[in-house]
């Protein structure tokens, strides 16, 4: 079995992202308990503000953002700090992390996909089954205190997320404002935040994201994403009223996977004897297992995957802290077995797809520092 330690240092003091909103909520003078697992939800240090704004920009790593730094002067320039996302390193994940302060073994999202309680796969993005989100995730959210507290927040984002199971899970109780393009969702920000009854606004973007998926972090169409990114959040920045305070980050960062660095489920007999089911994504695989199989199954992959990836079982996860403390509900949804890739390395299963297998150039989830640092980016008013 391989040693359950990572890529990035977990004890790195680095902020998390799961302080962010926990801290605007206190710089706009609500003091919220900390549920952050390190125990520092205040630690950013944020001023006092007449208003907050929280800007995630989807999939843009710290790392990644350095590196092309030159199409980002605005967001580079900025002093961005290295902040620490969850793990998994994947959007279900942090996003609820970043609503509600907890890692995912308390919320249960664990992943783009995970087992749901009656045994198949529910996607926490697109959330493609009848399971109550409310009920899924059940910790409070920074939203859900800050309205009863008699504060309002107010999220900008696509149509699509207003009412999405995502969106109830990770980040309910603000007023969802849509809007689909980055130039009317910062106007639809800058027009809340000259509203006296609000108090912060979050807004989302996730072009950048998608570009790196289909086409890779250095491409020319990332490029182009990052650069009319950049252009429209440093208008965002100018044009906020007196006293606002200004939060920028993201969820992942991301690393490009080369087709001849994928390990097959199809090609490979010995990877699917004895499990069930296959969910996470392909940097941080679930393996759900036939009963008693687990330790077996974990072997097996191991030694098929050598060092390109670590192989943990789940006790050995929660033992590592890993997803954080794991409410007992949420035991089931870690899977039996956890695949983490290394390096540039992806899993995929093509027996029920095609072929060529994944589309996807860019992709997160794991433990590298490429995809759990984010830029943190504070700008007081």
């Amino acid at each position: 079995m391989t040693d359950p330690t990572t890529d990035a240092d977990r004890e790195d003091p680095s902020p998390r992202l799961g302080d962010v909103l926990l801290g605007a909520a206190g710089a706009c003078g609500v003091d919220l308990p900390g549920q952050d697992t390190t125990g520092t939800a205040h630690r950013l240090g944020l001023p006092a503000s007449t208003k907050v704004c929280v800007v995630l920009v989807d999939g843009l790593g710290w790392y990644n953002l350095t590196a092309r730094a030159e199409l980002a002067p605005f967001l580079a320039g900025s002093a961005p700090q290295q902040a620490r996302c969850t793990f998994p390193s994947t959007t279900a994940t942090n996003l609820a992390y970043l609503g509600t302060g907890r890692e995912g073994g308390q919320t249960g999202m664990l992943g783009y996909t995970v087992r749901d309680h009656d045994g198949r796969v529910l996607n926490l993005v697109s959330w493609n089954r009848d399971v109550d989100p409310l009920r899924w995730q059940p910790v409070p959210t920074v939203f859900e205190q800050l309205a009863d507290a008699g504060r309002l927040a107010v999220s900008v984002g696509p149509w699509k997320f207003a009412e999405s199971g995502l969106t109830r899970a990770a980040l309910r109780g603000s007023e969802y404002s849509p809007a689909q393009s980055l130039a009317d969702r910062v106007d639809g920000a800058l027009s809340h935040l000259r509203d006296p009854e609000v108090d912060l606004v979050y807004l989302y973007w996730g072009e950048v994201d998608s570009a790196g998926h289909q086409h890779g972090w250095r491409s020319q169409r990332w490029a182009e994403e990052l650069r009319a990114a950049d252009g429209e959040l440093q208008r965002l920045a100018r044009r906020v009223p007196p006293g606002t305070l200004l939060i920028i980050t993201a969820d992942h960062g991301m690393v490009d996977v080369p087709v001849a660095d994928r390990t097959d489920v199809a090609d490979q007999d010995a990877l699917a004897q004895d499990v069930d089911l296959l969910a996470g994504e392909p940097r941080a695989v679930h393996l759900y297992t036939r009963p008693a199989q687990a330790a077996a199954v974990a072997r097996r992959w191991a030694e098929v995957l050598g060092e390109r990836a670590q192989v943990l079982e789940r006790d050995e996860v929660i033992a590592a802290g890993l997803v954080g403390p794991v409410a007992p509900a949420m035991r089931r949804v870690l899977g039996d077995v956890l695949v983490v890739a290394r390096g540039t390395h992806a899993v995929q299963d093509t027996r029920r797809g095609p072929r060529e297998g994944s589309p996807m150039v860019g992709m997160h989830g794991a433990l590298t520092a490429e995809e759990m640092t984010v830029p943190l980016i504070v700008l007081p008013g």
